[in-house]
C-alpha cells in the first residue's frame, strides 16, 4: 500500500468529487481513479459509490478512510517535526481569527512576535468560529483564536484573556419595559439583560461563535432574544444601535469611543467572555507556535 493511494482516496473523500479532488491534487483524473481504484483492491472493500457529479463514500469507506487521515497527519507531523529538529523552526505560522477579534489583539502580539523571531512569516487567517475550528482541526491554521465553550473536543486550548460584556443601548432610548400577560408593560424587577428582553436585538449572523454565546446569556436570563436585524461586523451593530436601531450585546475589548457611539452598561463581573488558542490536541505544534504563546505569556505578564 502507498501512502499516495490514501492521499488520493482521502482527498476525493474530503471534495465529494473525483473531478474537484483531481483539481486540489493537480493529477489527471484518470490517474487519480486508477490509484483510488488500486486502494480499493489492496483493501479489499470498494471506499466510493460513484456518481454522475459526486463520490458518496461506504460505510466500510468512512471508516477506512479515518485511518487515513490519522496515517496522513501523523506522516506530516513526523515531517515536520524532523524538519524542525535539523533545519530549525520552521518560518511560516499561520494564525487564525475572527478579524475584528484579531485587529484588537494581534497587533501588540505580532510586533512582540516579530521583534524575536523576524525570520518568521505570520499569515493571518480571518474566517468566522465555525470555519476556524475546521482549520486548526485540519491544521490549515497553527493556533486559533476562539471563544469558550468551544464544540470540538479534538482541539486543545491555551488561556488568552477574560473579559467583560457590556449591553449596548440607543443613547436616549428607554428599551427597560416588559409586557405583563395582560398586554400591559411594566419596569421589570429582574437582572438589567432581562429588562431588555423585548427590545430590537442587533446580532451577528450564524456562523460567527459570540452570535452563541449572546443567546445563551439571554436563555440564562429567561428570554429568547426579538432580533431585528443581523450583521457580520460588530462595528456596524454598534452603529445600528448608535442610531436607535436596537441593543447589542458586546465584548469589552470592542466598545467605541468615538461618535457615533452607543451607552455601554455593564452586564456585572460575572457576564465575560475567555479567549482562547487552539490547536489540535493530537498534532505536533510547530516550534513557531510554541514560541508566539511564549510570547503571549511576555506580553500578557507585563501588562
Amino acid at each position: 500500500m502507498e501512502l499516495r493511494w490514501l492521499e488520493y482516496a482521502y482527498e476525493v473523500y474530503r471534495q465529494g468529487s473525483f473531478t474537484k479532488a483531481a483539481d486540489r491534487l493537480r493529477v489527471a483524473q484518470p490517474s487519480l481513479s486508477q490509484q483510488v481504484a488500486k486502494l480499493e483492491r489492496e483493501l479489499g472493500a470498494r471506499l466510493f459509490v460513484r456518481g454522475h457529479a459526486a463520490a458518496v463514500p461506504t460505510d466500510q469507506g468512512r471508516r477506512l478512510l479515518s485511518y487515513a487521515e490519522q496515517m496522513l497527519r501523523l506522516r506530516d507531523d513526523l515531517l515536520r517535526e524532523a524538519a524542525e529538529a535539523s533545519e530549525g523552526m520552521n518560518r511560516t505560522l499561520a494564525i487564525g481569527t475572527p478579524a475584528i477579534t484579531g485587529g484588537h489583539v494581534l497587533p501588540p502580539l505580532l510586533q512582540a512576535f516579530a521583534a524575536k523571531h523576524p525570520e518568521v512569516q505570520v499569515r493571518i487567517v480571518e474566517e468566522t468560529t465555525e470555519c476556524l475550528e475546521e482549520l486548526a482541526v485540519s491544521g490549515v491554521t497553527d493556533l486559533s483564536i476562539l471563544a469558550l465553550p468551544i464544540g470540538d473536543q479534538r482541539l486543545e486550548t491555551r488561556p488568552m484573556l477574560t473579559e467583560p460584556l457590556y449591553l449596548a443601548v440607543p443613547p436616549g432610548k428607554d428599551y427597560q419595559q416588559v409586557e405583563t400577560s395582560n398586554g400591559q408593560s411594566d419596569a421589570t424587577s429582574g437582572s438589567l439583560l432581562s429588562d431588555y428582553a423585548t427590545a430590537p436585538f442587533i446580532m451577528l449572523k450564524s456562523g460567527f461563535g459570540f452570535r452563541g454565546t449572546v443567546l445563551a446569556l439571554c436563555a440564562e436570563h429567561g428570554f429568547q432574544p426579538r432580533i431585528a436585524y443581523e450583521t457580520s461586523s460588530v462595528e456596524t451593530a454598534q452603529t445600528m444601535v448608535a442610531y436607535g436601531l436596537g441593543v447589542t450585546v458586546i465584548p469589552a475589548m470592542v466598545r467605541r469611543f468615538t461618535a457615533p457611539m452607543p451607552i455601554y452598561l455593564g452586564l456585572g463581573s460575572l457576564t465575560t467572555r475567555t479567549l482562547v488558542f487552539a490547536y489540535r490536541k493530537d498534532r505536533y505544534l510547530s516550534l513557531a507556535a510554541q514560541a508566539f504563546l511564549n510570547v503571549w505569556r511576555d506580553v500578557a505578564e507585563r501588562s
